[in-house]
């Protein structure tokens, strides 16, 4: 426990036991840049400012390989854990796959929650509605059927399912547009786990929800393929040890 890997996630939930995992909170590559032309899908056509996720990363997976990856990812993470929040946005190079999976997982879907996050980033191109808001994909493996979470220590009537969190301001982190803000953890943890649980990330980035975890007394695991990320991470949870001493 409380420990970060430099791979894929697939090869840390590979070395996973079925249901090691109290809560997985994570916010998987949009595949930004993925692109249609001529009615058809194109992988060629990159457009860098597009590429929020990962420096060194073009992020244009094609969508079937797209869906094929998370559906892989979900059903490993549903096989160590009984909560998984996937936090998505809607954009052209994912949009089928997504549509895709919530059919595919419907009978785990438990929640879809809307993160607003207070404006929307205006759309690149002309008749396209501007992004405001993400998904979060809330999969349950032991009571899906039923919207009540038993596990889970919020009190009745005092949590919606639009949550207005705004997106924190980049400290120090180059060629990442899509950092979690602390609150979106906050919120997760405060309301769907307790002190001791571990939280896992597969897909980790600059490490909010390690950090989060960590300063909420929680139990962390987290996987980053990008070796600058992971060292980004690393860095920031050694900050967070030294301030909670």
């Amino acid at each position: 426990m409380d420990a970060i890997f430099n791979e894929s996630c697939l090869d840390t939930l590979g070395r996973l036991p079925d249901d090691s995992i109290d809560l997985v909170i994570t916010s998987p590559p949009y595949n930004m840049n993925l692109r249609i032309r001529n009615g058809q899908y194109t992988s060629r056509q990159i457009v860098k400012e597009l590429s929020t996720k990962y420096s060194g990363f073009s992020d244009n997976m094609p969508i079937e390989e797209y869906y094929e990856f998370h559906k892989n990812v979900l059903e490993e993470l549903l096989r160590v854990s009984n909560l998984v929040f996937y936090n998505i946005q809607i954009v052209t190079g994912s949009k089928r796959a997504i549509f895709r999976l919530i059919g595919h997982f419907s009978e785990s879907l438990k929640e879809v929650i809307v993160w607003d996050k207070g404006n929307g980033q205006p759309a690149m191109q002309e008749q396209v509605l501007n992004r405001r808001s993400e998904l979060i994909l809330v999969f349950e493996k032991d009571y899906p059927i039923s919207r009540q979470f038993r596990k889970a220590p919020f009190k009745r009537g005092t949590l919606d399912d639009v949550w207005l969190i705004r997106r924190e301001r980049k400290k120090g982190v180059s060629n990442h547009g899509a950092t979690f803000p602390e609150e979106l953890i906050r919120t997760i943890l405060e309301n769907f786990s307790v002190e001791g649980d571990v939280v896992y990330d597969p897909f980790l980035g600059t490490g909010t929800t390690a950090i989060v975890s960590k300063k909420m007394n929680r139990r962390y695991l987290g996987s980053e393929i990008s070796e600058e990320y992971f060292g980004i991470s690393s860095s920031k949870l050694e900050d967070t040890q030294e301030d909670l001493l």
